[in-house]
């Protein structure tokens, strides 16, 4: 298939290219730069210059495909005070990619979360977002209304990924907790630490969109978690092992102070299941899991010993 990929050159694109690529696939990726269309062009896909404000380069570029994969999203700006933002201007792209591909029984495979999905309990594909008017449910309306698509002839798909995709060059949460353990000289938890992540390998995440553009039904909605939750307090004492610094409480009130922007995320209980993914696509996550990932100590190097 000739699939279009935005987000073709960050953090879990730069893994799915190579993998649709490797099982045959033609890829076009959206790029924002000349050095991010080089790079797709290195990898062997076609690069497309935009973003995804740019509509017209979107519907061009989804026309022309047997298939589109969304997974940009202006990460910059949501976690710079306007994710309202952010999250408006990726329901635009959807709505884009729905009107070019209604009634051509294309796949359409976007990338969500499982944050806030079902706080405290074990999520299940079978569980859908609240909407409820705030801006982090403008994000969860995009994945209903893609999952509303199948009723207009798209094979429509949603990925909800776990909060942490890891694996060696992640610049996400994992890296600002270590951040924040060498500028603090604490490894830090909140509360007794027993609150869950969910994680994913980044190739075991790429993995599952490929199999999602190649088979999954109309309206599946799948989840990309390799477990199902590591308690904070786990990951935190791989952290202080790997730095030497000791391993501490902080005080739910002190999250903000703490941990800075991370402060509202580290205190999520959020463990998400995959087995109906499993099953339904034969997906089996193959890739170290995030503490043993942590303790390969990739994670820890600086940018001196990092070469």
């Amino acid at each position: 298939m000739r699939i279009f990929v935005t987000g073709a050159s960050g953090w879990i694109g730069s893994a799915v290219v190579p993998e649709l690529l490797d099982a045959g696939h033609h890829v076009v990726g959206l790029a924002r730069s000349e050095t991010s269309a080089a790079a797709l062009v290195e990898a062997g896909a076609e690069a497309v210059r935009g973003t995804v404000d740019d509509l017209d380069v979107l519907r061009e570029a989804a026309a022309a495909s047997d298939g589109v994969i969304h997974l940009a999203f202006k990460h910059d700006i949501a976690f710079s005070g306007d994710f309202q933002g952010a999250a408006e201007a990726d329901r635009r792209a959807v709505d884009t990619f729905g009107d070019v591909l209604a009634g051509t029984d294309r796949p359409f495979v976007i990338a969500s979360g499982v944050a806030g999905l079902a706080p405290g309990h074990l999520a299940t594909e079978r569980d859908m977002p609240a909407i409820d008017g705030s801006p982090i449910s403008v994000r969860a309306a995009t994945s209903v209304a893609t999952l509303d698509l199948a009723s207009r002839g798209i094979r429509s798909c949603v990925v909800r990924l776990s909060p942490t995709c890891h694996g060696e060059g992640d610049n996400g949460f994992v890296p600002t907790l270590i951040a924040v353990a060498r500028d603090k000289g604490v490894s830090g938890y909140i509360g007794d630490g027993s609150n869950r992540w969910p994680a994913v390998h980044r190739l075991d995440a790429a993995r599952l969109f490929r199999l999602a553009v190649e088979k999954a039904p109309a309206g599946s909605v799948l989840h990309g978690g390799a477990e199902e939750g590591i308690t904070l307090r786990e990951v935190a004492e791989v952290i202080g092992r790997q730095l030497g610094v000791p391993v501490v409480s902080v005080a739910p009130e002190a999250a903000g102070g703490h941990f800075g922007w991370l402060g509202g995320f580290v205190g999520l209980d959020a463990p998400m299941s995959s087995t109906f993914t499993r099953e339904l696509l034969d997906w089996q996550p193959s890739h170290p899991g995030l503490l043993d990932d942590l303790d390969k100590g990739h994670y820890f190097r600086t940018p001196a010993t990092a070469a």
